[in-house]
């Protein structure tokens, strides 16, 4: 068993997608658990470790996730990219057609519950063309875990997966250090359309 948080469930005579499925209740009960407070913490950890990279500093754009329940807080983070002089778009899920919509803001005022419950913009707000996100946009990506080489078991969608396999930008995969584990690739819990961040930034 790889390197990780104490308590990964014992995968033995499981197939990928069943891994997956085991991994990802056990990330989100570990997750839940933690006390707010730690949550807090670590979260600012995360959001330091982020405006230090070359990535964000360089970054005209930013892409950030709308944060749901007990992941890593991203409204902060909007924050700042906005008081740095940024430009922010957050995710718009298409449920049937299982890809996201990028819509830039400049408020979180006026967002709307989406196909998960979680806070999007309006289906009427124009969206980005994704061709036009380079080099100089990066992205913030969640998970459920990441390892160190860069690897996600994300929510089961696919949709940063889609996402990433056409990103030219740099993506950050943000988890607190109880996300991270050693190799998802040895807990044989990766598919052959996963894809890797960039850099993983954990606190």
């Amino acid at each position: 068993m790889p390197s990780g948080p104490p308590g990964l469930p014992n995968l033995t005579g499981f197939d990928a997608p069943a891994r997956k499925r085991e991994l990802r209740g056990w990330a989100r009960r570990v997750r839940d658990a933690e006390p707010a407070r730690e949550r807090a913490a670590a979260d600012a950890r995360v959001a330091t470790r982020v405006r230090e990279t070359f990535a964000w500093r360089r970054a005209g754009l930013v892409l950030a996730y709308l944060s749901f329940g007990s992941e890593v807080q991203t409204r902060g983070l909007v924050r700042d990219a906005w008081a740095a002089g940024k430009r922010v778009a957050v995710p718009r899920c298409d449920a049937a057609a299982r890809r996201m919509a990028w819509v830039e803001l400049d408020s979180l005022e006026g967002l709307v519950p989406g196909a998960f419950g979680i806070e999007e913009p309006p289906a009427d707000a124009p969206a980005l063309d994704d061709g036009r996100l380079g080099e100089d946009t990066v992205a913030l990506v969640p998970g459920l875990l990441f390892d160190r080489a860069g690897m996600r078991l994300g929510y089961g969608g696919g949709y940063y997966d889609r996402f990433l396999a056409g990103f030219a930008g740099t993506s950050l995969g943000i988890c607190r250090a109880s996300q991270l584990v050693g190799s998802l690739a040895g807990l044989g819990a990766l598919g052959p359309r996963d894809m890797p961040v960039d850099v993983v930034c954990a606190g």
